[in-house]
């Protein structure tokens, strides 16, 4: 019996048990309990209480927006503009890219205080739509190394190290659809405490490209480089790379085969720092990896290590069956560098007048540019394909750019229907590599 049905059950009998004897009322309240399972000193409440009536709807109270589509479109444009950060990354950014936001959106001082004031978990609610338009896949093309593997030591405990300068490492491969002939890398360098993180394109995986590639982010990052951390690939594990480590005085470690939480820290990097942004196209020519060198060494990584914030994992707790992960305060990389003493202090200056100077939004616009002219440098033969969307998708997509309504406000801020870094080709039609991960999903109807 459903709750409803026992309500009915109660005001059948309720009269009947009032006007009853002792002895029927012991019979009524035995059959109720029984009926309805209910304690017997509850039933005998109810049975005594007040006579039941039937029940008023409550009215729906619903709560009131307290953000203007104004503020929802102007934080839309951001989180797009920064690369899709978390939200706890967007709440830290904000107050950074204020001065900037104020030049480019001419901010009302409500509209200001309300983006100022708006929580993480706010955040999410508002931009869930943008976030399932979204998707990700990643693979690569190392190869494990036996060379050393004995001589190198694993270290597989959890990083907790109090100075920057340990580092992990690892090559993104740019191959496309083959993994033949000589293609572009990617070698990726995250710092664990600050976590800065460098990038260098090498054509081929050879040993001392890469070991020349790593050198010269040695002498680019603003403290000593004290540890190396790969895994087990042979562009790593050589004696060439381990002979340079020795040279520079730089502990040399590797984690173990088929294992790749062992390097979770440069993994998330190689997703965050290249594939969102250069895709899974193939890129085999010298001059396409002097574009990408000429990318990393000047506006992508001041974007990335200046502007940016990021969260680091401080503690994980353990409530029942669940665990809890503590993060540490949002901070960008440079604010971290700047808090470390092992730092040198005049790069740290430089890096503090560069960082007044610069316009994130020029940057990204700067980035942008680049990267389009890079995605001209791919292989296309050996790409993945572009996908075509659907005749009424496309028509929907067309009018949702438009804007009415209440969508015309985001249409007057120019919220673009990608990410500001994301490469442009193929006439404007759906890019292969990285808004694979970007752009709504395509469906093809039947």
């Amino acid at each position: 019996m459903g709750n409803k049905g026992r309500w009915e059950y109660l005001r059948a009998i309720y009269e009947r048990y009032r006007k009853a004897g002792r002895k029927v009322k012991k019979v009524i309240l035995d059959e109720f309990c029984e009926n309805t399972k209910y304690h017997r000193k509850y039933a005998i409440r109810l049975l005594s209480g007040p006579p039941p009536e039937k029940r008023r709807r409550r009215p729906v109270r619903r709560r009131g927006l307290s953000y203007h589509q104004e503020t929802v479109a102007v934080l839309t444009a951001v989180w797009e503009a920064a690369g899709y950060p978390w939200s706890v990354r967007l709440k830290a950014l904000l107050p950074l890219w204020m001065p900037w936001l104020r030049k480019r959106f001419r901010l009302r001082p409500e509209v200001e205080r309300q983006l100022l004031q708006i929580s993480p978990r706010q955040m999410d609610r508002r931009l869930k739509a943008q976030k399932t338009q979204r998707r990700r896949r990643l693979y690569g093309r190392t190869k494990p190394g036996y060379l050393l593997k004995h001589h190198i030591p694993v270290k597989t405990d959890r990083w907790d190290v109090a100075t920057p300068g340990f580092t992990e490492v690892d090559l993104v491969s740019h191959s496309g659809n083959s993994a033949s002939g000589e293609f572009a890398h990617t070698l990726n360098v995250t710092d664990i405490h600050t976590t800065w993180t460098e990038s260098r394109a090498v054509r081929g995986r050879g040993e001392e490209a890469v070991q020349r590639a790593l050198n010269e982010i040695a002498t680019t990052l603003p403290f000593p480089l004290l540890g190396v951390d790969s895994d087990n690939g042979s562009e790593f594990i050589n004696w060439h790379l381990k002979g340079w480590c020795e040279q520079q005085q730089i502990q040399l470690t590797r984690g173990r085969p088929y294992k790749k939480d062992d390097n979770a820290h440069i993994e998330q990097k190689n997703w965050t720092h290249v594939r969102k942004l250069l895709g899974w196209d193939r890129y085999d020519t010298h001059e396409a990896v002097a574009a990408m060198n000429d990318l990393y060494r000047h506006e992508l990584r001041l974007w990335l290590n200046l502007f940016l914030p990021s969260v680091k994992l401080v503690k994980k707790v353990r409530v029942g069956s669940k665990v809890r992960r503590v993060y540490d305060a949002a901070r960008t990389p440079f604010e971290r560098v700047k808090a470390c003493a092992q730092a040198d202090p005049e790069q740290v200056a430089r890096l503090e007048q560069c960082r007044k100077s610069l316009d994130p939004f020029q940057l990204g616009r700067i980035i942008e540019r680049k990267l389009e002219r890079l995605s001209r440098l791919a292989n296309r033969r050996l790409s993945p394909k572009a996908e075509q969307p659907a005749l009424s998708e496309t028509k929907q997509q067309r009018q949702r750019a438009k804007g009415c309504g209440k969508a015309a406000r985001s249409a007057s801020l120019e919220i673009a229907s990608r990410f500001p870094l994301s490469p442009s080709h193929n006439n404007n039609k759906p890019s292969v590599t990285f808004p694979m991960s970007r752009q709504p999903q395509l469906r093809l109807h039947s």
